[in-house]
């Protein structure tokens, strides 16, 4: 076995090697360092390009309302632009945190299980990235990378927690906020960030990262750097009778050909009438889904006949032990504060769901 996994990433290589060489000639580079390849017979290198026409659809879609504008409008922008008022503290956001974000992220944000992002440490490792000196690989966090807060506050408030997004207030996005700042040791106003301290749209813009200007481009008045690229998006923005680009409708980025016809519809799924949501697959949707939802993760996903009917080999105390106590990536309980019995319970639904 183990030879013929050497064999497989030994021709892996030889595939790579032989595209580099023939891509070779090109010298245009990224802004990171890596080589720009062009586009050869529809790929580039081992990818294919979809080259599809994308015409015929000018008469598709309409100009969006205001209202409709405002409701997609959600980013938050370094400058403050779109921040709700509201405020959390880090106390706050470290109960939130073990609540809601460890049981992915990690304590503290130093890492987790089933491939979530590292949230904290790796401070001072980019610069090998940047030819200085150095001897830790890259990793890539809020504090060693992230170059705005605006950025993190955002995506909080739009696509966390993992189960069950936009289910945050504002002022809870602040709190976990003001808790994964302080863990990086983030600065705010020049000053360290405490338990009693609390974030609000008031301080925001006094956040300063530690990668602010570690981002290309930078100031022109910098020299410092081994590259210069043209400022991009420095200009100030404009407020009112700005030149807006011709609306193009989504559809423009579609072919037709497709068989069968992409479909359109969008309606909801159909519920019964006083249907009931029980309080195990209440607890599973929010502490438990995040792992047995996604198959990349490597536990049994819900509904999984084959994988749960491993599980159940087992036996039912055995499985129930392994859940209480913990096992391997599983953290005892789910990181719940469950009783034993409340937790058998959620156990006995992801069973149930899955037969």
């Amino acid at each position: 076995m183990y030879m013929l996994d050497l064999k497989k990433s030994l021709l892996a290589v030889g595939v790579v090697t032989s595209l580099l060489a023939t891509n070779a000639a090109a010298v245009e580079k990224n802004i990171d360092g890596a080589v720009i390849y062009p586009v050869k017979d529809g790929k580039y290198t081992a990818y294919s390009v979809n080259q599809q026409k994308k015409e015929g659809f000018s008469s598709y879609g309409r100009t969006p309302t205001k209202n409709e504008i405002k409701a997609w409008d959600t980013d938050v922008m370094p400058d403050g632009h779109g921040l709700p008022v509201g405020s959390g503290s880090v106390e706050d956001g470290d109960e939130l945190y073990e609540a809601q974000c460890s049981m992915c992220h990690g304590d503290f944000g130093a890492g987790g299980v089933g491939g979530y992002p590292t949230l904290s440490g790796g401070q001072g490792s980019l610069k090998n990235q940047l030819g200085l000196n150095g001897t830790e690989a890259p990793r890539k966090t809020i504090g060693s990378y992230w170059p705005y807060a605006s950025t993190l506050f955002w995506y909080i408030k739009t696509a966390m927690p993992f189960p069950h997004p936009k289910s945050l207030s504002d002022d809870e996005v602040y709190a976990i906020t003001a808790y994964l700042l302080s863990v990086n040791s983030i600065k705010v106003a020049g000053e360290e960030i405490d338990d009693e301290f609390v974030l609000s749209n008031e301080n925001f813009k006094d956040i300063k990262m530690n990668n602010t200007d570690g981002f290309y481009p930078v100031d022109p008045s910098r020299h410092d750097l081994k590259e210069q690229r043209g400022p991009l998006a420095q200009g100030t923005r404009c407020m009112k009778d700005c030149n807006q680009p011709k609306p193009v409708s989504i559809a423009a980025e579609i072919d037709v050909g497709f068989y069968p016809a992409i479909s359109t519809k969008k309606d909801l799924p159909k519920t019964k009438e006083n249907a009931t949501v029980s309080k195990a697959a209440k607890v599973y949707e929010a502490s438990c889904s995040a792992c047995h939802a996604n198959a990349a993760i490597g536990a049994p996903v819900l509904g999984d006949k084959d994988a749960w009917a491993a599980v159940v080999e087992k036996g039912i105390d055995k499985v129930y032990a392994n859940g209480i106590n913990g096992l391997n990536a599983m953290p005892a309980k789910g990181a719940t504060d469950l009783s034993d019995e409340e937790f058998k319970e959620v156990v006995d639904y992801m069973i149930n769901s899955s037969k």
